[in-house]
């Protein structure tokens, strides 16, 4: 098999449904999910620690999900045949986590500057790609139709990376270094009525 094929040469690269230029919308969207993908494997190298595994295992699951999303931004909405692979229930799970992660973090009132152990660092930095992928995925939805769930999820996967990325500092008994001139923005919501 031979990984390239020379028909790229000139700008244009295949998706599903025909032929577009390399720096369309849709390739700059499902292309910075791709690299968002391989900043979340980077930061998995620094996760072997047993009480990381938790960590680790939904990472992976993530990558999955990743290739799922960038698949369904590959695709011509027209030309779709068979079901997106992105679903509500990817959402779903890491709002999960997103609640129980910051249940087990210590509470939060302030902007904290992103870093402290390596680990949390790489999240943080994957934090960040998972914004810009969001951004050029709102991009995109502006100029065509796509799977409303991909930018959902890109939304919720930043804020699981900054939950995430607290816990293991936590995990790791560094704390978080707040934002000097931070206002309180975090505030306790009321809980919900039955």
């Amino acid at each position: 098999m031979n990984l390239y094929t020379r028909t790229g040469d000139k700008g244009k690269t295949s998706i599903i449904g025909g032929r577009v230029d390399k720096d369309d919308l849709r390739v700059e969207a499902y292309g910075t999910i791709d690299e968002l993908n391989s900043f979340v494997g980077q930061a998995m190298t620094l996760l072997k620690e047993p009480a990381f595994q938790d960590i680790y295992q939904e990472l992976e699951k993530v990558q999955h999900e990743l290739f799922d999303c960038g698949g369904d931004l590959a695709v011509i909405h027209e030309k779709q045949k068979s079901p997106y692979k992105a679903n509500e229930e990817m959402v779903k799970f890491l709002e999960e986590r997103i609640d129980a992660y910051t249940a087990e973090a210590p509470p939060l009132q302030r902007f904290i500057l992103p870093g402290g152990s390596p680990a949390a660092a790489a999240i943080h930095v994957a934090r960040t790609v998972a914004r810009r992928a969001e951004r050029r995925t709102v991009s995109l939805q502006k100029e065509t139709e796509i799977h409303s769930v991909v930018p959902k999820y890109l939304n919720r996967l930043s804020d699981y990376f900054f939950a995430a990325a607290r816990v293991i500092n936590y995990r790791s008994s560094l704390n978080d270094i707040e934002y000097e001139r931070s206002a309180v923005v975090f505030k306790e919501r009321p809980k919900e009525q039955d």
